[in-house]
């Protein structure tokens, strides 16, 4: 844990609870706003879910608030650069003042890269993120006057509170890293209503990155109380609640929980971000192959944990007292063997695979999988030797696809 500088925000407001949706136009308001866009995805359009939030508009009448200027639902997986230009367009043909945005990680962070270039007066997020990682901060990071509420229909990245957005640089070919303590929504609201729909599946690798984010962040050198506080707490409330939000996605209390697990997860990842090899693989993976972030976090989680020991041990008594694994009178070693057991336990209650069956991931790509992880802006703070890199990349492989020389 890190005795020396280090900071700690949580810059957005948060109003919790079912049906807190329909408190939307009223916060706009509050913050000023007079033209709104929502954002989303086809999927949630499919569901409904875009015209539950944008009926509320209509219902809450004309000329005595923010008025719904436009909906855009072409935002695809992984926030791509393309997405995030083709929405900021339509923030501007439609004269938008304020952001509103409805989804998963890829909404939540395409609606950040369009806040960023309305504000910078970019015309594209390529030019906010030329090499692939941008951090700002104090006094070069500004406040950022555009009215932003962020609705997360997933309980896995936390972005509506983060100060980081992912996007996916299709030239690249790499999932590019900003970090702005301005980009996050000014409110966040968490409504689990608008959960209850997502399929079981999508639940558990969304419920295992919030598990990432929290684990990571805990095993952090640069963690510390305020941090340990609120990691520890996202994994007791996800080993508590994320099976019960699997086997039964109506359970309205299992998904509250799971989203407030969420927003402490990514809070504490954000500001201990340092050593976070799960990521570092899972973003390259996810690049290569194009594996859904969550689903890459959970099956390389056990994976990395087991083969990276030395990251873990120091606190691993703690880690085991919020996964309910029993950690008395236990060398660390035997106690971080018993945590990868219920990680793995969890992994196969909530319907999740342990490796890429399911992608085209072969023993031939090695080498530019170990370009891949290498070049990867989090391999900066916690670099992995190639030997490394390979024996972690070998436990995922498919059941019977070999072993490279």
């Amino acid at each position: 844990m890190t005795t020396t500088f280090s900071q700690f925000m949580l810059r957005s407001g948060i109003y919790s609870g079912s049906n807190t949706r329909a408190m939307v136009p009223d916060l706009f308001r509050g913050l000023g706003a007079k033209r709104v866009v929502l954002f989303s995805d086809k999927g949630l359009e499919k569901a409904g879910v875009v015209d539950k939030v944008a009926s509320i508009f209509t219902l809450a009448g004309h000329g005595n608030g923010p008025v719904l200027a436009g909906v855009y639902t072409d935002i695809r997986q992984d926030a791509e650069s393309s997405c995030v230009d083709q929405a900021l367009r339509f923030a501007r043909e439609t004269g938008a003042d304020a952001l509103l945005a409805v989804g998963g990680g890829s909404v939540l962070d395409t609606v950040k890269g369009v806040k960023y270039c309305l504000h910078k007066g970019l015309a594209t997020i390529k030019d906010a993120i030329p090499g692939g990682f941008v951090m700002e901060s104090f006094p070069e990071a500004t406040h950022m006057p555009i009215p932003h509420i962020a609705i997360p229909t997933t309980a896995g990245t936390g972005s509506e509170v983060s100060p980081i957005a992912v996007i996916y640089n299709e030239d690249l070919k790499l999932k590019t890293n900003m970090i702005n303590p301005f980009i996050s929504a000014d409110i966040a609201v968490l409504d689990p209503d608008l959960t209850t729909g997502l399929p079981p599946f999508i639940t558990a690798f969304t419920g295992f990155d919030a598990l990432t984010h929290a684990i990571e962040a805990y095993a952090s050198p640069n963690a510390t109380a305020l941090t340990d506080a609120y990691a520890l707490h996202a994994v007791r409330l996800i080993e508590q609640n994320l099976v019960k939000a699997v086997e039964d996605g109506e359970n309205l209390k299992a998904r509250m929980d799971m989203l407030h697990a969420s927003l402490m997860g990514i809070t504490a990842f954000s500001f201990a971000l340092n050593a976070i090899p799960v990521h570092n693989f899972a973003h390259a993976y996810g690049a290569m192959y194009r594996i859904p972030h969550g689903l890459a976090n959970a099956v390389f989680l056990p994976a990395v944990m087991e083969t990276i020991p030395a990251l873990y041990l120091p606190k691993i008594h703690q880690l085991a007292e919020a996964l309910n694994v029993e950690s008395r009178d236990k060398d660390p070693e035997a106690v971080l063997e018993r945590v990868v057991e219920k990680i793995r336990l969890m992994q196969k209650k909530t319907g999740l695979p342990s490796d890429f069956g399911d992608y085209s991931v072969s023993p031939q790509d090695t080498e530019n999988i170990v370009k891949a992880v290498a070049m990867d802006p989090a391999a900066v703070s916690f670099p992995m030797p190639p030997e490394l890199i390979q024996a972690i990349s070998q436990k995922v492989l498919p059941a019977g696809a070999g072993v490279t020389s």
